[in-house]
């Protein structure tokens, strides 16, 4: 009996886990569907509502354009030699086609059509698909402002230019609008992921801001971000950047400044009265997470947060509201960022909105909503001139400075939050923090 109860304790860890993070297979099973209804539903919407008719895509083996990777199945870690991919949307006929000028079909949706033996230069067979069907545009992506859509390599796009017919030339256009409106627009299925992806997330942080992994007065920040960076690994997950974790504190306790976002100290111990701040994400499914929450580390006898951070954090969240009502469809990144920071401003606050889109990509293509050191917006980029779109999400990313007495010194309430754009509006895609984390949790059967 006793050598089943112990099989049975080995066994549920493993099914719990299981139950939230699926194995690989069922991972790129579910990958290649995702992948598929993305090909067949959503790129013809986005190809016409971007009046473009073909797109081409062309990439080679480990110096892979960022929208490539996103559209190789499960099994293609990689492209392999120069890939090519053709997609041309026939709009009269409702139809769209999928093809890889390439040795092999790309997983379920994408058919090859070159076969070498009949025609062994790439570059030809490209050119006789393209007069075949004889399109309007040929969208490459080469972009100024949207680092993510301007994945074209100059070899290749010479070496197209020398193999295209010179009446097709004036047909070339960049295609950073579809490109970006590729990365940034998320299905209805993808979003039933999200959710569950950002609380794997949520669930971290509470257990790295608990007695599970921080003993005051001995525990480090560093400490704690390798024990995030750990925890993700068991897991079978990644980071997509290396976690951060600071702490403030009253300035009788410390002899750190006011610091900057890039002067942060690496490595503190953290102690009783601590305000401690995590800035971590992860990746799943293609998917990315940016979360920053806050934890008080409790000192002896008390058990709720002083009032004067609790009050503080509100203030965060006053901000954070301040930035999602003014997010509208069709507005400018910069246009969202200047009302919300004159409407915080107006309420006695001291905000700072660094908000950037999420999904595909961690720091992902999309409507940017000011940077931490522009706070008066981005220029010549997409916080000028790319207008919000429904069904994208954003890393809610923001601080304001609020001045405690207390401690005789101003401190950042720093938050951020995955949020979902969609036709009624934004909401949190899994919440977002209205109350402290308590460092250790509060044992009230004992009354501590």
């Amino acid at each position: 009996m006793k050598i089943k109860l112990f099989a049975l304790l080995l066994v549920v860890p493993i099914i719990v886990i299981g139950q939230q993070i699926l194995p690989e297979r069922e991972r790129a099973e579910l990958l290649d569907e995702i992948l598929e209804e993305r090909f067949n539903v959503l790129l013809p919407k986005l190809m016409d509502q971007t009046n473009i008719d073909m797109w081409l895509v062309i990439s080679r083996e480990y110096n892979e354009d960022p929208v490539i990777k996103t559209m190789l199945p499960a099994t293609w870690l990689n492209a392999r030699r120069r890939t090519i991919l053709l997609f041309y949307r026939d709009k009269a006929k409702n139809s769209i086609e999928k093809l890889a000028v390439a040795r092999y079909n790309i997983g379920k949706s994408i058919e090859s059509a070159w076969d070498k033996e009949k025609q062994p230069n790439q570059w030809q067979r490209l050119v006789e698909l393209i007069e075949e069907r004889n399109p309007k545009t040929i969208a490459l992506n080469y972009s100024t402002d949207h680092n993510i859509a301007d994945g074209l390599v100059k070899t290749d796009y010479d070496e197209l230019l020398a193999a295209l017919p010179k009446k097709y030339h004036s047909k070339i256009s960049s295609a950073e609008q579809l490109a970006v409106r590729w990365i940034e627009t998320r299905t209805e299925r993808e979003m039933v992921i999200y959710n569950q992806l950002v609380d794997v997330t949520h669930d971290i942080i509470a257990e790295a801001f608990s007695e599970k992994v921080i003993t005051p007065g001995y525990t480090t920040t560093a400490d704690v971000v390798w024990w995030m960076r750990q925890k993700v690994t068991d897991m079978g997950l990644e980071t997509w950047f290396h976690p951060t974790v600071d702490v403030q504190r009253s300035s009788e306790n410390s002899d750190t400044k006011f610091y900057s976002f890039s002067g942060k100290p690496e490595d503190s111990v953290i102690m009783p009265g601590d305000l401690v701040h995590c800035d971590f994400g992860i990746t799943y499914l293609r998917l990315n997470t940016d979360c920053q929450e806050l934890a008080y580390v409790l000192k002896p006898n008390e058990r709720v947060a002083p009032k004067f951070l609790v009050d503080a954090l509100k203030d965060g969240n006053r901000v954070q509201d301040f930035l999602t009502s003014n997010m509208v469809k069709g507005r400018t990144g910069n246009e969202i960022l200047s009302k919300s920071l004159a409407d915080a401003k107006a309420a006695g606050l001291r905000p700072a909105i660094y908000t950037h889109p999420l999904g595909s990509y961690g720091h992902s293509a999309g409507t940017t909503i000011g940077m931490w050191d522009s706070q008066g917006g981005v220029f010549k980029d997409d916080g000028e001139n790319y207008p919000l779109n429904t069904n994208t999400v954003y890393a809610i990313e923001l601080n304001t400075t609020v001045t405690i007495p207390e401690w005789n010194r101003d401190i950042r309430i720093m938050l951020e939050e995955a949020g979902f754009y969609g036709e009624n509006g934004h909401r949190y895609v899994n919440g977002r923090q209205t109350e402290l984390l308590l460092i250790p949790r509060v044992k009230t059967h004992q009354g501590n």
